[in-house]
């Protein structure tokens, strides 16, 4: 018998092994000095074989599903990797979502400068519907007393870019 145990793969077998071997040697002992108990010697060596037999086949059972757990970690170890690059993600989303949500709560800065455009874009189609020509000394308000020819039309009254 080995002084330790065994180790890896095999260990199951091995102690199984040894532990259906010891009888046999020890039946063998006994056959030999004394010859009357041969034929229950055999019968005892038979299903000490058919025990080892079965052993060996649960030994292999064992080996594969050693091998299947091995797979089976290297699966999950691959799945732990995905989650955690999963996880990072959903933390960037979070963040970039919450950094969404109080921009769009939050009033624009320009909305003064926006305004103001604004204003201007309208003075501009204003001017543009007007084909940009101004008349200058005629009031805005209907003036029934003042005579028609104290106003002044053509080139005299258009503005002169300097």
């Amino acid at each position: 018998m080995p002084s330790g145990k065994p180790s890896g793969k095999r260990s199951h077998q091995l102690l199984f092994s040894e532990a259906i071997a010891q009888p046999k040697v020890m039946a063998a002992q006994q056959s030999s000095s004394n010859p009357a108990p041969v034929l229950a010697d055999s019968r005892t060596l038979d299903a000490s074989d058919r025990i080892l037999q079965e052993i060996t086949v649960v030994g292999r059972h064992l080996e594969a599903m050693d091998l299947k757990i091995t797979e089976l970690s290297a699966a999950s170890a691959s799945i732990r990797t995905d989650i955690a690059c999963f996880s990072e993600k959903v933390a960037d989303l979070d963040q970039c979502l919450s950094n969404l949500e109080d921009h769009i709560g939050m009033p624009p800065e320009h909305d003064a400068e926006l305004l103001s455009l604004r204003g201007k874009i309208t003075d501009l189609e204003d001017r543009s519907r007007r084909d940009n020509v101004r008349f200058f000394c005629i009031p805005e308000k209907k003036n029934a007393k003042a005579p028609i020819s104290n106003y002044s039309f053509g080139v005299c009254c258009l503005s002169s870019p300097v």
